[in-house]
């Protein structure tokens, strides 16, 4: 049986100013940082669908039932506004349904649900990500901080295994060092398989009928540097965890 998996989001334009003097020019480069994440997933036999940030806007489904076409749906690096405030009811003041409360829904039935952290993913910087307080946070096994939860770590941080978990079976105990993550705190009863120093980085939890995944920090550069994301255990990792999102394990 095809599995079937949606990441949203691991997409960004950067608009430079280049000032030489008394003369300036701008240059604009497009860029996705989803390929280690969506070749370790078709690799390990998901079929990946991928949107980038500004196409999920648009596109994203909007009800439970659109999403479960999916056996499992991924959000990484995308804020909650993206998805919350659709072009035509930002541009138009159309309603429309929320979308992170079709996320919720869609686990309560069953579906399974990963959030994978970066600076607009959980709350970010400057707290822009906007999770906290929303719909996609109750099916989440991890509750947010209402503020900039970022932990910038340039000195790099180890991975440790924390539990016994299907999402980490075969893995080394200790992993390559990670640059950064979010601070999250467990919900109760929530497993913490894998921590960053003093702070949980990797949960599960059952929310309904479905399953939600934390993971703190990021699926490529730069929180998850080389040494990460050429690591052996990482096709593994990812693909162990959407399987167990998913159902499909454990």
């Amino acid at each position: 049986m095809t599995k079937r998996i949606l990441i949203a989001g691991e997409s960004w334009t950067v608009h430079s100013i280049h000032q030489k003097g008394f003369d300036s020019f701008t240059t604009t480069e497009y860029a996705e940082g989803v390929r280690w994440l969506r070749a370790a997933l078709e690799d390990g036999g998901w079929d990946v669908t991928y949107q980038p940030a500004h196409v999920a806007a648009r596109d994203f489904p909007f009800t439970p039932e659109e999403l479960a076409a999916y056996d499992c749906v991924i959000l990484s690096d995308i804020g909650a506004n993206t998805l919350l405030l659709h072009p035509d009811t930002f541009s138009r003041s159309k309603m429309l349904p929320n979308r992170l409360a079709a996320i919720r829904d869609y686990v309560a039935k069953g579906g399974g649900f990963i959030m994978v952290g970066g600076y607009l993913t959980f709350q970010g910087i400057d707290a822009k990500g906007q999770y906290a307080g929303s719909p996609a946070e109750e099916a989440l096994p991890v509750t947010l901080m209402r503020a900039d939860d970022r932990v910038e770590a340039p000195q790099g941080v180890v991975p440790k295994i924390s539990k016994d978990h299907p999402i980490v079976a075969g893995l080394d105990s200790e992993w390559p060092a990670l640059l950064g993550y979010n601070r999250l705190s467990a919900k109760p009863g929530a497993d913490v398989i894998a921590m960053a120093g003093d702070d949980p980085l990797l949960v599960a939890g059952r929310f309904g009928q479905g399953r939600a995944v934390a993971f703190a920090s990021d699926c490529g550069p730069h929180w998850a540097p080389p040494p990460f994301v050429d690591w052996s255990g990482y096709g593994p990792l990812w693909t162990q965890m959407a399987d167990w999102a998913g159902g499909r394990i454990g």
